[in-house]
């Protein structure tokens, strides 16, 4: 008995029709702010597939209901941190019965900082297809708005939340010759602004981006420490991007560093001299501390 065609979706006026939807997992990026940022493939997608999958099932069902789609008798399945691994199991034998299966992360593109890669994983792994539509991702908004260097970044995510791994992972980023992208909570921005002075010198260029594609949009662009400064008393709220400039191709040599160490001592008290050198310099405070106490313990 011939399989029973699948409905497609209509084109919208004016549109090509769309492509027929092969067997297999696809990956929908949704937006992050706009509703209007959602592309006319994902669109297909979330019209046209047997089962859909979302971190947040309320999210998308607001999101295809502003777009006019619902998802009828077709499964609407929650997939995220705490029951992926109950929950690969059926969406895998799905897959193994030739469906096509939606997953959608709750905004931007699925698989950054996201739960969906281990369900990405083990659909490769069992040789089913896995496709991507692309879209809306916050990371490479704030990439194009900063106004850094695009040539070469690197995206690192949420740094850690204990004090020491954050200090360890920070200082491990400050090596590496690529613009730097994070998120970050707006109830730890001050936190780790702090941190990042230390580690990856204050003088480094910076953008925060707030609330991308929102109503209440915001970039500040400029210098670690005077971000540190700028949103150390002010309440923030939002998503949060922190984009972070190259360090210094050719750093300071040791000369350099010490006569800027030896000219500030005489001025200034250790802690003041330290943050003025490592802001002058563009190093790290605690290479430019640590170096301040060796000369001191020489003198």
């Amino acid at each position: 008995m011939p399989d029973t065609p699948r409905p497609e979706t209509t084109p919208a006026a004016g549109q090509d029709s769309p492509r027929p939807i092969p067997p297999g997992l696809h990956l929908i990026a949704t937006p992050i702010g706009a509703a209007r940022d959602i592309t006319l493939r994902a669109l297909d997608l979330l019209a046209g597939c047997d089962m859909l999958v979302a971190e947040d099932t309320r999210s998308l069902r607001h999101l295809m209901e502003l777009h006019g789609l619902r998802p009828g008798r077709r499964p609407l399945l929650a997939y995220h941190d705490h029951n992926g691994a109950q929950m690969r199991p059926r969406l895998l034998a799905a897959l193994a019965e030739g469906q096509r299966v939606l997953y959608a992360s709750e905004a931007g593109t699925p698989l950054v900082a996201d739960p969906g890669y281990q369900l990405v994983r083990a659909a490769v792994d069992a040789g089913h297809a896995v496709h991507a539509a692309p879209g809306p991702s916050a990371m490479l908004a704030a990439l194009s708005v900063s106004g850094l260097p695009s040539d070469r970044f690197c995206f690192l995510g949420f740094p850690p939340a204990q004090a020491g791994a954050r200090r360890k992972f920070l200082t491990e980023a400050a090596a590496i010759p690529a613009t730097l992208i994070f998120y970050e909570s707006p109830k730890r921005i001050s936190r780790i602004l702090g941190d990042m002075c230390d580690c990856l010198g204050g003088a480094r260029p910076a953008a925060l981006c707030r609330e991308l594609t929102k109503k209440h949009e915001e970039v500040l662009r400029m210098s670690l420490s005077d971000l540190a400064a700028t949103v150390a008393d002010r309440p923030m709220r939002g998503e949060i991007v922190l984009v972070v400039g190259r360090g210094e191709t050719r750093p300071p040599d040791a000369d350099t560093l010490d006569q800027a160490l030896t000219a500030a001592l005489g001025e200034m008290r250790l802690k003041e001299a330290v943050a003025h050198v490592s802001e002058t310099l563009g190093l790290p405070r605690r290479q430019v501390y640590q170096a301040a106490l060796a000369k001191e313990k020489g003198r």
